[in-house]
């Protein structure tokens, strides 16, 4: 059976979340429906990262198995076709090896979030950012977040129901860049590591953000990672500003 790598982009509001749910809609029950379409029968897909309800991605990874042999780009132009009216889409897609993994075989994931300082609500983009309205230091921001690089237990910054066997991650990057606005700023926080604990990367955001409204210092942080206790996190920040934006092979089955 032909193996297909599938590069997929959602927005995480309707779903719950991306794993197939009995009676919930999901990323990975609506993709599989598709194909049930172009070859009937059960499908089960598997992907990089399992996305909370209400996280969006721009690239995330998943791999199906297939009885026929479909030309790739048709395979990914079917899929779209059968995926509407739900606002996922299938931007590229690649006949793999037979024993190709989309989570097991990846070396990075990349996830960007995007918080929003401004007094308006949002319109055009709401759901997609998370808004506060107050103003936040950056710079700030980032003295705290540079304390999270590198190799650490970061239990302080892990859900209590992560079913990781290890809470010790290694964080290669929590970049945090600034995009003015003609109202507001945005803050777009860049994080890269090979796996992430449940709830890690919000978990980071809303720590930082409670720096960068000047209620914690770049120290607290320090303290709350070394305390190795979810009770010393700080605010989780919501899902809506979340993507998995990103991840990364030692070949990339896209290129």
């Amino acid at each position: 059976m032909p193996r297909y790598a599938l590069l997929v982009e959602y927005h995480g509001a309707p779903f719950s979340g991306w794993q197939r749910q009995p009676s919930q809609p999901s990323v990975q029950g609506a993709i599989e429906a598709a194909l049930a379409k172009l070859e009937p029968g059960d499908h089960t897909i598997a992907a990089a990262g399992r996305t909370d309800a209400g996280v969006h991605a721009t690239g995330q990874v998943a791999h199906c198995d297939l009885a026929r042999d479909w030309d790739a780009f048709r395979l990914s132009e079917a899929l779209n076709y059968h995926l509407k009216p739900d606002p996922v889409a299938i931007l590229a897609c690649a006949q793999v090896a037979d024993d190709w993994h989309a989570r097991f075989d990846a070396v990075e994931r990349q996830y960007l979030f995007r918080l929003i300082a401004r007094r308006a609500p949002l319109t055009s983009e709401a759901g997609q950012l998370w808004r506060v309205n107050h103003d936040l230091d950056a710079a700030a921001m980032q003295a705290g977040a540079d304390r999270l690089i590198g190799q650490h237990d970061f239990t302080t910054f892990r859900s209590s129901i992560c079913q990781a066997k290890s809470p010790v991650k290694t964080l290669d990057e929590l970049r945090i860049e600034t995009v003015r606005r003609a109202v507001g700023t945005e803050y777009r926080f860049h994080v890269r590591a090979r796996s992430f604990l449940h709830n890690q990367v919000r978990s980071f955001v809303g720590t930082l953000e409670r720096v960068g409204a000047g209620a914690w210092t770049p120290e607290d942080v320090t303290k709350a990672l070394e305390a190795k206790d979810r009770a010393a996190c700080g605010p989780v920040s919501p899902p809506q500003g979340l993507y998995l934006a990103g991840v990364r092979y030692p070949q990339d089955p896209f290129a």
